[in-house]
Formats: structure tokens, sequence, C-alpha cells
């Protein structure tokens, strides 16, 4: 069943025809009604690019993209009412106020339009609804965006950063939203680089980096432990791991300062001997993880760069939009 996105071997480039860099290079994904896509990547991975390409503001060189049916660029104006984009900063006046910004765009809409003044409050910016945008910070400039994208009630929703910025009460309330969006129906497509955050709010994650898909499925299925069983746990920095691997009968890596991979199985017994040692040699134990990562861990070994041995990238070779 085709979905309200769909994305087949999307490509993207920028520059003169001699000298092209490719910044999307045959992303294929899809996103249905009623939906969270979380869109993740390093900086330059072609997220901005993907988005930028759905919203009908970027040209692909090759591939297909359609929202709602739809061809972003070429039905752009019967388009325009049924979709929702965070706006950045210079798309909104600066002297106006938030209250008044959001009135403004809801008059586009005539009668689809929500309340405006009670979506000021449903994001949390009654206090400064007459306050002009340029004076609000940048946490209260994200939710009047998140307002402008919303007012329309849009089938599809382009969220991002929608946290971005703001306080953990007012994030609270954002992911709120976020989930009254899936429930009627809408598609919400989210950019962030919170893996806490997609982890808990999407339901299909697409992982980009260097322009292609490296991972895509649900956030259960990404978290799993797919390449061998292992233990991870944290733990003071520079522990013998020579003494702890004799131990366990594995090999025992410090991934991160502080944070470890024993090469193992998640058993009952494993887990017994490694606490064991740790206490011998009164060490605390911190986060203990047995046969399942987190969506952090699975990120940085998928975008890892590939002259790396580890998951953790600590450079990039260029960049992409």
């Amino acid at each position: 069943m085709p979905g309200e996105i769909e994305v087949h071997d999307l490509v993207v480039q920028y520059g003169a025809r001699d000298r092209r860099v490719t910044a999307v290079d045959g992303v294929s994904f899809d996103a249905h009604a009623g939906q969270v896509l979380a869109l993740l990547g390093p900086n330059g991975a072609g997220k901005t690019s993907t988005v930028e390409t759905l919203e009908g503001y970027r040209t692909p060189a090759s591939g297909t993209v359609r929202v709602l049916g739809l061809d972003p660029r070429a039905d752009a104006n019967a388009l325009a009412s049924r979709i929702g984009v965070m706006l950045q900063r210079n798309g909104v006046y600066i002297t106006m106020g938030a209250a008044e910004v959001v009135r403004l765009f809801a008059a586009y809409y005539g009668k689809r339009a929500l309340d405006p003044d009670a979506l000021v409050q449903r994001v949390g910016l009654s206090d400064v609804a007459r306050t002009p945008w340029r004076r609000l910070s940048g946490g209260e400039q994200q939710r009047v965006s998140l307002a402008l994208a919303l007012v329309g009630r849009p089938e599809v929703a382009f969220l991002d950063e929608p946290t971005a910025g703001i306080d953990p009460s007012a994030r609270i309330v954002v992911r709120e939203i976020v989930r009254e969006l899936r429930d009627d129906g809408v598609c919400v497509v989210l950019t962030t680089h919170d893996l806490e955050e997609a982890a808990k709010l999407a339901d299909q994650i697409v992982i980009l980096d260097r322009g292609g898909v490296v991972g895509h499925g649900t956030p259960a299925e990404l978290m799993a432990t797919t390449d061998g069983d292992e233990v991870r746990f944290a733990a003071p920095p520079r522990l013998d791991v020579a003494s702890l691997g004799a131990r366990l009968g594995a090999v025992v890596v410090e991934d991160r300062p502080g944070e470890y991979v024993a090469r193992c199985a998640p058993s009952p017994r494993n887990v017994a001997a490694l606490t064991g040692w740790l206490a011998e040699h009164d060490l605390p134990l911190g986060d203990l993880r047995a046969g399942r990562r987190t969506l952090e861990d699975v990120f940085l070994r998928l975008t890892a760069p590939p002259d790396t041995e580890g998951p953790v990238a600590t450079s990039r070779r260029g960049r992409r939009r």
C-alpha cells in the first residue's frame, strides 16, 4: 500500500556539472499515516537534502519522491495546504508577536485552521504571546515554528529538531504533541540529534550516513543485538580488561572511556562473573546491558568512519548537506 511519503532511489547533487557533489545517493524509504518516522544521521549525512526534497525545495538528480501521492515540486500548489513545515528563522516576520504570527498563518487556511490562540497555549507560549519573534529565546522560537507547522491541520508534518534548545518541561509538551499527531493519523517526519527522543517517539527510524541509508527499522529492531552476543557495562576508566577477560573467558574492550563491551553470551553466569570481578576489586558497576544495545550504540556503530575499528566516530571525511 502506497505511503504518505515515498522515496525511491533518491539522488541529490550540488555544484557545477564538472564538480558535482552527491549529497544523497540512492536513498529509499516510506512512511504512512499515523506513523512517526525519525530521520537520523551525523552532520553532513544527507538529512537536510532529503527533507528539503520532500518539501519541494530541491530537485532530485534522479529517483522519485512522492508526498501524498504528489510530486513535491510539480504539485507544490496542491500540496501547500496539506503539509506542515517547521520554518527556519528567516521564514517568520521578526517584528510580529508570537500569537500574531500564528493568527496570520491560520488566516491562510481559513476554516481548516486550528484555533490559533488555543494552539499558542498548547505549545506553551501564552506568557510570551505578545513578544516579538526577535526577542524570543531560541526554544520559544522553535515552539512558534512548531505552531506554524501545525496550524493548518497537515496530513504530513515535517518537524526539524522540534525540541532543540527548549527546557525539559517544554520538551515533554512537544513530545506529547507529536504523539497526538500520530494518534490523529498524521504522518510525521522528524529530524533530531536527540537519540533518546527518537527511540521514544519513532515508529520507524532511518539512519543516514555519507548520503546513504545505513540503518532502517523500528527502534526495537535497531537496538536488538545483531552482531554476536555481548554484555555492555559502565565502570571506572582503564580497567584491567585482560584480567576481566580471563575471568569471563572472553574479549573485553573499553569501547569509550568508562564504557565496556564483553564479547560473551549475556547469560546469568557471565553477568555474575562480571559483577563478582568488580566486587573483588572494589569497583562500582554503572549501566549494565546484556544482549541489547541503546540507539546511541547502534548509531555510533553504523556511522563510524570506515577507517576506524570501533563504533566511535571522532572525525569525518568530507561533508554533505
